[in-house]
């Protein structure tokens, strides 16, 4: 998922690996647990890592890259952007045809990259965060939060390594809480339903009371708070699942609650202050800060639940390239998910550290400019990662038309059972495609 509002843009369409350092070694299936791993690299290597970064994310990416290649002159990183995360999975989706025209990595959620495992397309990168020379020793060595190391796994492999990542937060704001009256920023579902309520009518149904903005995030964590995980074994018309959704559509018919619908994301009607709070992504609070202003003050606290979802995505190595190609690639990477590294991508581009160290460091803590830091390790206490399993990333993006419908339904005050039976075929049909 994301997260800029740039990552809409059109995508420069990139050519593959150039030149004979970055084509195959001919060992097409090598693994990575039985291919010896160079303690150094002594010749001139080309790393291609395909991304989704624009804006600032993208600036900020190609000076970590040039740090690192200063640091490392015999490694060169060849940044080529496949524009949208969309465009990035299909670009790998068409090109997985085609092996030794794939990166050394990419940028990439675990569930599109679910049939390239399945046939080891992938390197397990197990050996190389165990390896001294180019990575840490252990996992544990890392200082990586490992939830989100987890949540870079697929079938209980570590083919990937957590970089870009991003939480939902709660975003409300705090000069219309006291305007209000409202003394205590919600923490369960239950006050969060209390507080939409409340404004809404208190404002004389001018404010909507709150929303969210991923309505795949909000039906996927609203049932593992009820103690479902996300697989195809959800009854989507079950009684659990009807709770978690009528709960949205019971707000949205009496108008207290509202989705993102053709504004994309809540962070505009928030700024204009149409909406007195909502869940999205942390990676999205410059968007907040910048509508915001100086018309009112707001502020960041955990997601309600107990639950909240982890975004963004992960640095995957194909194993097509050669064997100093993957050593020069975890050092970058390694590079990448640093302490030094991730402060300075943290606090520039608004993701979240996934380096622990950085986390709790005095540098990011202190930073100013956004609300997230000061409240970041109390919103990482229960991290969920939409499991991966065999199409469960189309199923997941299903969600949103499901959703969509069903919503859209309801705020015509239409009766949503229909639509609800209607949406579990959807579901259901895209788990068995």
């Amino acid at each position: 998922m994301k997260f800029s509002k740039k990552l809409a843009m059109a995508a420069v369409t990139a050519l593959a690996l150039v030149g004979t350092a970055a084509c195959s070694n001919g060992n097409k299936n090598s693994s990575s647990s039985s291919e010896k791993i160079p303690s150094k690299i002594t010749k001139k290597t080309t790393v291609v890592f395909w991304n989704s970064m624009t804006g600032v994310q993208q600036t900020t990416l190609k000076q970590l890259t040039k740090d690192f290649e200063k640091k490392n002159p015999k490694i060169t990183i060849k940044l080529e952007n496949q524009g949208a995360y969309n465009d990035l999975q299909a670009k790998i989706n068409s090109t997985l045809q085609s092996p030794n025209n794939l990166p050394t990595i990419t940028q990439a959620y675990p569930g599109w990259l679910w049939n390239a495992a399945q046939n080891k397309m992938l390197v397990n990168l197990t050996p190389y965060i165990n390896n001294k020379n180019v990575g840490w020793g252990s996992a544990k060595a890392s200082d990586i939060n490992p939830d989100l190391l987890d949540g870079a796994k697929i079938k209980g492999t570590q083919y990937g390594i957590p970089f870009n990542k991003s939480i939902e937060t709660l975003t409300y704001n705090k000069t219309m809480f006291e305007k209000y009256g409202i003394k205590k920023v919600p923490s369960t579902w239950e006050e969060f339903k209390d507080v939409a309520e409340t404004i809404y009518k208190k404002s004389n149904h001018k404010v909507v009371g709150a929303g969210f903005d991923s309505l795949p995030n909000y039906y996927t964590i609203g049932m593992k708070d009820e103690g479902v995980n996300f697989s195809d074994k959800i009854n989507f018309s079950g009684a659990t699942s009807k709770k978690v959704i009528n709960y949205y559509a019971d707000g949205i018919k009496k108008g207290y609650f509202r989705t993102a619908g053709s504004e994309h994301y809540l962070s505009g009607p928030f700024a204009n202050q149409k909406v007195a709070m909502f869940v999205g992504t942390s990676a999205g609070e410059g968007f907040v800060k910048q509508g915001v202003g100086d018309k009112f003050t707001y502020d960041v606290a955990p997601r309600p639940g107990k639950y909240t979802l982890q975004q963004g995505t992960d640095i995957y190595m194909f194993n097509h390239a050669s064997a100093e190609q993957k050593a020069a690639a975890f050092k970058y990477i390694k590079f990448l998910v640093s302490q030094s590294s991730q402060l300075k991508w943290a606090n520039a581009t608004g993701y979240i550290p996934v380096n622990e160290k950085a986390i709790k460091s005095k540098a990011y803590k202190d930073n100013k400019s956004i609300k997230l830091p000061a409240k970041l390790q109390d919103a990482m206490k229960h991290l969920y990662s939409v499991p991966v399993a065999k199409n469960s990333n189309a199923a997941f993006q299903q969600l949103s038309s499901i959703q969509q419908n069903i919503y859209a339904a309801a705020e015509k005050g239409q009766n949503i059972n229909s639509q609800i039976e209607a949406g579990k075929q959807k579901f259901d049909a895209a788990w068995k495609q």
